[in-house]
């Protein structure tokens, strides 16, 4: 924290302010009913419950008790706002201290920032905030729309909003380029809340519907930037690759050959779907004629392949999940590319693209390629994250995140028969960074594709994602 005589006069006339306002917080709370659902409806959609919470600019713990945090913590520079939280929610942990100089040295799973508008120095508090994340922990902040500057003072005058006083309006890109240069990276940046105010029917339309809207959404009241700190843990997780399979026997000793070892240990995990061509006798036959890989056969259930994978990452024993297709039209040797891109923190979720290089010969039909442009168009603007790929079989991810996503299975309005938006859905639900890889993609040499009844899965993919595209932005 820069310490100076106008800035130091700046944060004491900040904090006596607060003071001030301490005893009226609740009232302007219950006066503004209709904004804080819609705040913090969106912070719910994104903090799980029952997590680790940090609060930094907690007010009066209002925003913090909603949120049902396992454990809670707010901070904020006024003492007197603080003994008001503490009387009002006893069940949480509420402390005064500078919130450019915090001295915590807990880890939390979320830092959520707020009233960014009168911090003086935010920089010292992205700082600051620091020590209490793990490379995990999601970083929070909410703030205005500097477009809305002049109505937020005139409801300020018109005593419709507690006054602030506002100094700071900042652009999504200056936060982003602040966010950068404390050493987090911004994972996505979301827009809410076009009408603050509860006008029957027509706040519902605006902010539910309107407010998602390619153009209208620039105009929303109220930014929410996710970051995540920008770190390579220095260790080399082990990898467990999960080749789904079924009627595969003349690739499964390919597959073997061209895997090559990553990191501390590498497990070859075969997961049969009910194969009747021999399959599983071949795996059994690997086994024992590479006794230096450590190869598994999983016997799957038989119903499709996201089924046959979740088998898989069950008996998993690596920290990190990779996903191989048995007809190896994404090739092996182009795994490490993953594995580097997981360790090196590029991001928490690697999908495979194969729209990038020229493909071989017929590996991939015209519809296809077509349909394939239109979900990643769709998912690009349901996620606020570029997505080129939606069906690369290959995607890789931590089995500790795996096990977050495990519990939202199923909720994507039907079955998703293959599992590719299982896993894109669920781990943009889990805020997880999501980063393409593009990867060569080469005709199968051996057996037919499984990806048959186009019409019918392009039906299944196109509700699937409407279901999706109502959760995330018309929620």
């Amino acid at each position: 924290m820069i310490e100076h005589h106008f800035l130091d006069q700046l944060r004491s006339k900040i904090k006596s302010k607060n003071d001030v306002l301490a005893s009226k917080r609740q009232k302007w709370i219950k006066a503004n009913p209709y904004y804080y659902r819609q705040l913090i409806k969106s912070l719910k959609f994104i903090i799980e419950e029952d997590a680790k919470v940090l609060h930094v600019r907690c007010s009066n713990g209002f925003v913090l008790d909603a949120l049902k945090p396992k454990y809670g913590v707010g901070i904020d520079d006024s003492q007197l706002t603080i003994d008001q939280a503490k009387a009002t929610y006893p069940n949480l942990t509420f402390i005064q201290q500078t919130t450019e100089n915090i001295q915590l040295q807990e880890k939390f799973d979320y830092v959520l920032l707020s009233s960014v508008e009168d911090i003086v120095d935010l920089k010292a508090v992205f700082d600051s905030v620091y020590k209490c994340c793990h490379p995990h922990t999601r970083l929070i902040v909410v703030n205005y729309n500097y477009l809305w500057n002049p109505l937020v003072q005139l409801a300020e005058s018109l005593k419709l909003k507690i006054p602030q006083n506002l100094h700071n309006w900042i652009s999504v890109g200056d936060l982003n380029n602040m966010l950068v240069l404390s050493g987090y990276e911004k994972i996505v940046n979301r827009r809410i809340v076009l009408l603050p105010y509860n006008i029957p029917v027509l706040s519902y339309l605006m902010n539910r519907f309107v407010a998602r809207l390619p153009f209208f959404r620039h105009f929303t009241m109220l930014r929410i930037t996710l970051a995540r700190m920008d770190i390579v843990e220095n260790h080399s997780p082990s990898v467990s690759i999960i080749i789904p399979c079924k009627n595969e026997a003349g690739n499964v000793e390919d597959a073997v050959k061209r895997i090559p070892q990553m990191g501390s240990h590498t497990e070859i995990i075969f997961c049969d779907d009910k194969s009747t061509d021999g399959t599983p006798e071949k795996v059994q036959e690997l086994i024992k004629q590479y006794p230096e890989k450590d190869i598994r056969l999983v016997a799957g259930p038989g119903i499709c392949k996201s089924e046959n994978v979740w088998t898989g990452f069950d008996a998993a024993k690596g920290e990190i999940l990779m996903i191989l297709d048995a007809d190896l039209t994404v090739i092996p040797e182009e795994l490490p590319y993953f594995y580097e891109a997981i360790t090196k923190n590029r991001g928490d979720f690697i999908n495979g693209s194969r729209l990038v290089y020229p493909m071989h010969d017929e590996a991939m039909r015209f519809f296809n390629v077509v349909g394939n442009k239109f979900f990643s168009l769709a998912f690009s603007y349901i996620l606020d994250t570029s997505i080129k790929d939606t069906l690369c079989g290959t995607k890789v991810l931590y089995k500790r995140d795996y096990e977050r996503i495990k519990k939202l299975r199923g909720s994507w309005g039907l079955q998703d028969r293959w599992g590719d938006y299982e896993l894109i859905f669920g781990a943009a639900k889990m805020n997880l960074k999501h980063i393409d890889l593009p990867v060569h993609y080469y005709e199968r040499v051996y057996g037919e594709t499984k990806m048959k009844n186009r019409l019918k899965n392009g039906w299944i993919m196109l509700k699937m994602s409407w279901y999706a595209l109502m959760r995330f932005k018309f929620y």
